[in-house]
């Protein structure tokens, strides 16, 4: 008995509307990529709020934090996308849960209502100049206290001591920032 090979069009809509819109309903985080389906307003390219009144805010949090990781990190790629959300509501929407943000690769970044701090979108920009520096595949394979503890560490969390794993990767990769040969973070980590 002689099976079927799947045709080109049926491999085809899998690939192009089956597959998209399972990771639209499945993976919240992927929304980053149209924000304005879930009811969001992005006035600028790169910075999206679910309240309008908030956008004043959530822009200079945006630049402080930009400004901050290209100073004392690395400059980042262009501007990258980052959704504001100032309430529960919309924090669902992208799948947060108990997490108070969360960066997909480089397709953005989602701030909870309770991460409109600056050290908290310095840390997610960290982790988009890690996809773009590193490549988000690569940085998959790269370990949790180098991605967490430099995110934690860079930004200058004022927190301490952080929650266990947290600390522990902090320390572990400031150790290890500190012994790193000086103007070559990224060839270091690729290493890693």
């Amino acid at each position: 008995m002689r099976l079927k090979r799947p045709s080109i069009r049926r491999l085809a809509l899998l690939l192009l509307v089956v597959v998209p819109a399972a990771a639209w309903a499945i993976m919240k985080p992927v929304r980053v990529v149209a924000p304005a389906l879930v009811g969001i307003s992005c006035p600028t390219t790169w910075v999206c709020v679910d309240d309008l009144s908030n956008l004043t805010a959530a822009e200079h949090l945006y630049s402080e934090s930009l400004t901050f990781v290209s100073a004392h990190v690395s400059p980042l790629a262009g501007k990258p996308k980052v959704i504001f959300c100032s309430s529960e509501a919309c924090a669902s929407s992208f799948g947060l849960g108990a997490r108070s943000a969360v960066t997909v690769g480089t397709l953005g970044t989602v701030i909870g209502p309770r991460a409109w701090k600056p050290y908290y979108v310095r840390h997610e920009l960290i982790h988009q100049l890690q996809g773009q520096q590193l490549g988000v595949v690569s940085l998959l394979f790269k370990p949790s206290w180098f991605v967490e503890g430099m995110a934690y560490s860079l930004s200058q969390d004022p927190r301490q001591p952080l929650a266990e794993p947290f600390e522990g990767y902090r320390l572990r990769f400031t150790a290890w920032y500190r012994a790193a040969e000086k103007g070559n973070l990224w060839r270091e980590a690729g290493a890693l």
